[in-house]
């Protein structure tokens, strides 16, 4: 499953299908939902990893590939050059082509491994920006709890002292 989508049922979770604690900008959510969408992510990210991979074998398998190209190709005209060896001029000619050849070969060669190494790159990049706003959201998230637990454990903590002080007050009333 697609990481941006698992972001985006986390989103619609917090911010369409979870409840408004009155008065204040907490919600609850729904814990079942919640970590069900966290477990699709962590099974969705060795995913792109994977993809990342196979990137990465395409680029070596094109690598090679142009370096099999490239050898063949002086190679041909390592050939053309010893066929060429009838006349002086002809072998000038096939010595000057052949390093011509190569030098293409070569360029081209150049030329793959840069395209190769730009999709690697861009695959890369885009890979880690989700997982940066993956990391973001569950951030987020996280601290929206932690957040949303603190006030309520303080607001405990408030009431039980208002009833302790109540209470005190009863017994000194009563004491009277």
């Amino acid at each position: 499953m697609d990481i941006l989508h698992l972001i985006d049922r986390l989103e619609m979770l917090i911010t369409e299908k979870s409840f408004r604690i009155p008065l204040t900008s907490n919600v609850i959510v729904q814990e079942d939902e919640f970590l069900d969408i966290i477990d699709q992510m962590r099974v969705s990210i060795p995913e792109e990893v994977k993809l990342a991979k196979r990137t990465e074998a395409e680029r070596e398998r094109l690598l090679l590939q142009a370096q099999e190209e490239a050898n063949r190709l002086v190679e041909v005209a390592r050939e053309k050059a010893k066929a060429m060896t009838e006349d002086h001029e002809l072998i000038t000619f096939a010595r000057q082509r052949a390093k011509e050849i190569e030098v293409d070969a070569q360029q081209q060669a150049q030329e793959i491994i840069a395209d190769s190494d730009e999709y690697i790159i861009d695959q890369l990049s885009e890979l880690e920006e989700q997982l940066m706003k993956t990391l973001t959201t569950v951030r987020n998230g996280l601290r929206h709890v932690r957040e949303t637990q603190t006030r309520r454990t303080n607001r405990r903590r408030e009431g039980m002292k208002e009833q302790e002080e109540e209470l005190a007050s009863e017994t000194e009333v009563e004491a009277e």
